[in-house]
């Protein structure tokens, strides 16, 4: 059962599109990923769900709420973490938690979320005097303090160290195991593909693809990567004639082809042909970050 529901979203600004026209659900329970380059329209679309901004033309529901129309009922059920936010400079962590918890009829017990964390020694300390990471931690426990059943996370682990990075993922598997539903903002591909079930890949305010992350890394040109460097220069036009071959080039010395099981079986009976060394071989599976470039145009 959908959850949220986006039909023919479109958002303009300035007679320029944002949004043009996305289309997708999100099921109740799920990870749903939207990548996208930078002003792809991501977060115009993620601002529409919360309510926060007005559609031009299309239908959105939250639980079968419109955010505009039923604002007050969907932030009951919704929680946001936004690109950008502030908290009144001199008011503490511990205030701040408690002032949003007091918002929320039924609303989560935010010492251990704040544990967590890694807020627990913050607690007496002021916004103002918070590092980044330190602050987008707050906000993302701001978003799960009122239990939502929705929660939104527009660009979530920014400014994160690696190790933040990961003990925050770990929160939110844990938060979608008790049945939340999260839809995420995020241009990691190592996190989009760790945490979501689907992901829409936006590009200029359309979606380009809408899949599982081993559906996209699938449907990329050049699902194999194939990596060498060889013990004497290959002609070119051989490389690029290779079956399933979708990209080949000498990098340096080094060979890189990204093409299909095939091509990998070619590549090998073509060094043999040779009497070819190949140094340091690599067969690798292609990654997200393969599939999003191949999905997405390049931004001027």
């Amino acid at each position: 059962m959908a959850i949220v529901e986006v039909d023919g979203l479109r958002k303009s600004y300035g007679g320029r599109p944002a949004v043009d026209g996305l289309t997708f659900r999100v099921e109740e329970g799920e990870i749903f990923g939207i990548l996208g380059p930078n002003g792809a329209g991501k977060t115009t679309a993620v601002e529409c769900v919360e309510g926060l901004r007005t559609p031009d033309e299309g239908t959105v529901r939250v639980a079968g709420l419109d955010p505009v129309a039923d604002h007050d009922g969907v932030t009951r059920i919704l929680g946001a973490q936004l690109q950008e936010s502030e908290l009144q400079a001199k008011l503490t962590v511990r205030e701040a938690l408690e002032l949003y918890a007091a918002f929320y009829p039924r609303p989560a017990d935010w010492r251990p979320l704040a544990e967590r964390l890694g807020l627990t020694g913050k607690l007496g300390t002021r916004f103002a005097g918070l590092s980044g990471g330190q602050k987008q931690r707050l906000f993302i426990a701001l978003a799960l303090v009122g239990n939502p059943r929705v929660v939104v996370l527009d660009e979530l682990t920014t400014g994160l160290d690696p190790r933040a990075r990961r003990d925050t993922w770990s929160l939110i598997e844990d938060v979608r195991a008790r049945g939340v539903t999260v839809l995420l903002v995020t241009h990691f591909m190592e996190e989009a593909q760790r945490l979501c079930d689907r992901i829409a890949v936006v590009d200029k305010g359309r979606i380009a693809a809408l899949d599982t992350p081993s559906g996209l890394i699938r449907r990329a040109g050049g699902a194999t990567v194939i990596t060498f460097t060889p013990s004497q220069p290959l002609a070119e036009g051989e490389l690029a004639g290779l079956p399933g071959a979708v990209l080949a080039e000498d990098r340096d010395g080094r060979v890189v082809i990204h093409g299909t099981d095939d091509t990998v079986n070619a590549v090998i009976t073509l060094l043999a042909r040779h009497r070819i060394t190949a140094h340091q071989l690599r067969v690798t599976e292609a990654t997200l970050d393969d599939a999003f470039l191949d999905l997405t145009e390049e931004q001027v």
